[in-house]
């Protein structure tokens, strides 16, 4: 295959924003190598008080512009693009004047309750996912759509374009409202055989399709950064660039994989796990398995399982922190270490774990209702949640080895999660394959060189892939004890069910 010229060195701004915190990260491409340097990086989370849970989209949008100032500076104003990731299906709505009508809503809010039941009395179950092939959660898009309709939101009565939440950063930076079909795939709204906003799911559910706007591939410029902009940066035009603008998107293209026969895990608040597919795959396996089929780079399908990742242990460690006790993530693996083995086990993705709150609570009460001891040591209730994540990979794997009828002799984890060195471990011995950990920063990783392909610079996925594996260290985990493992995971299965 030939290669694109990369021995000219060019630099592009990545603004990676994800549920608990953004980022905005310089990457430098050059000589078949990438190098990143973190301009800024910020807290984010829902805003306090108000109507529901909620984004402050004004000061997330402040914080974005400094990064993005900070990473012109570090540049000295060479960038040739810059393109914006987020997590999925939230959204902002435009009014007529092209300003956001009110702060989006954060898919915690409680307003989507029954909203899938709502739906199907609607549309059946089977029929929204035919279209959609998107595993039911009650906080896509679409229900959160039905929850306004039904409520008769004045909002959406009156809005004029309805913007994806990365997207939305990219409107107000260059003026031009689109869905990145990535990001658009989330939504539970778009025909995934097609790539066109479903006209079924919007028909029967009553929802209003003239406010979705154009669906973008990866990969294409959509404007050029704001003369506003430029003269508060002080910076020459900037192209904005549709990298991924889905998050789990630019992670899977910055996996360092090679041939077939992987699957990746991109761990952090979420934990989606799954194959690249050519074309989507709907049909009753992966309807009973709940599979989801998201837009990839590069024409791809990501064939996956949203798993609800590190979350549970982010809110542990809230929680201990507002009882006065503030342990770092280290601190409190290496009590789990020592913690007893299997001594519970805990849905993951249960469906009490989703809102925020006394996390510790909700677990006690979830192992008191399947008939297990409650936890109130530390280090026992981390290593639980560590141990039941990785038996909830080996599930996935099992479900995504049955739909595609290929074994996976690798799983490729990326993102902030492979700092847990305990979790990678217990990974690798839960599932029986190879674990390859990194890199961390896989989303801006991803993020940067789509940008980097749209601009000519890189050739091919199969590129990005090669210099994200040259780029970066990569660490490698080998299983052990996996019989004690596959001996606990049948048990778990089939005491306490693992969906």
């Amino acid at each position: 295959m030939k290669k694109a010229d990369v021995g000219h060195e060019k630099r592009y701004i990545a603004v990676d924003l994800g549920a608990e915190s953004g980022r905005v990260m310089l990457g430098t491409v050059t000589n078949d190598r990438l190098r990143l340097r973190e301009a800024y990086r910020f807290c984010n989370g829902p805003a306090a008080g108000g109507r529901g849970l909620r984004w402050d989209f004004g000061k997330l949008f402040s914080e974005v512009k400094r990064g993005i100032g900070e990473a012109i500076k570090l540049s000295d104003g060479e960038v040739s693009g810059i393109s914006v990731d987020s997590w999925g299906v939230d959204f902002g709505l435009l009014g007529e004047d092209g300003q956001l009508m009110g702060n989006p809503y954060h898919y915690r809010d409680s307003r989507t309750d029954g909203m899938m039941e709502k739906a199907f009395e609607l549309l059946g179950q089977r029929e929204i996912y035919a279209d959609s092939g998107v595993q039911f959660m009650q906080i896509n898009t679409v229900y959160q759509l039905l929850s306004m309709r039904l409520a008769d939101s004045e909002v959406l009565s009156e809005a004029k374009t309805l913007v994806l939440m990365a997207d939305l950063v990219a409107y107000y930076l260059c003026g031009r409202a689109f869905a990145g079909y990535t990001l658009a795939s989330t939504s539970q709204l778009l025909d995934m055989r097609s790539g066109r906003w479903s006209e079924e799911i919007f028909d029967r559910l009553g929802l209003p399709m003239e406010i979705m706007p154009e669906v973008v591939k990866p990969g294409q410029v959509v404007g050029q950064l704001k003369r506003e902009l430029c003269a508060e940066f002080g910076c020459r035009p900037i192209n904005v660039i549709v990298a991924g603008s889905h998050d789990t998107a630019c992670a899977v293209a910055a996996v360092p994989a090679r041939g077939e026969k992987w699957a990746y895990l991109s761990s952090g608040t979420w934990s989606p796990m799954g194959v690249e597919a050519s074309e989507a795959i709907i049909n009753d396996k992966t309807f009973e398995y709940q599979f989801t089929n998201e837009g990839g780079v590069e024409n791809t399908i990501l064939l996956l399982k949203n798993i609800m990742g590190l979350w549970v242990l982010q809110e542990c460690r809230r929680q201990w922190a507002r009882e006065g006790d503030d342990l770092s993530y280290a601190e409190l693996t290496a009590m789990a270490e020592k913690a007893k083995p299997f001594a519970v086990y805990i849905d993951p993705d249960y469906g009490g774990f989703l809102s925020p709150g006394d996390m510790l609570a909700k677990v006690n009460e979830y192992l008191a209702e399947t008939g297990q001891e409650t936890i109130d040591d530390k280090g026992q209730m981390v290593r639980a949640i560590l141990e039941s994540l990785a038996l909830k990979y080996r599930s996935v794997m099992e479900a995504l080895e049955d739909v595609t009828a290929e074994a996976i002799e690798t799983l490729h984890i990326v993102g902030g999660g492979i700092q847990n060195e305990l979790l990678c471990r217990f990974a690798t011995n839960a599932t029986g394959k190879e674990v390859i950990a990194g890199p961390i920063e896989a989303t801006s990783s991803g993020n940067i060189l789509m940008q980097a392909k749209a601009t000519g610079q890189i050739a091919s996925a199969e590129e990005i892939r090669e210099i994200v594996g040259k780029s970066f260290d990569i660490k490698h985990y080998k299983p052990a004890d996996s019989p004690l493992w596959t001996e606990h995971y049948k048990k778990a299965k089939e005491k306490y069910g693992n969906r």
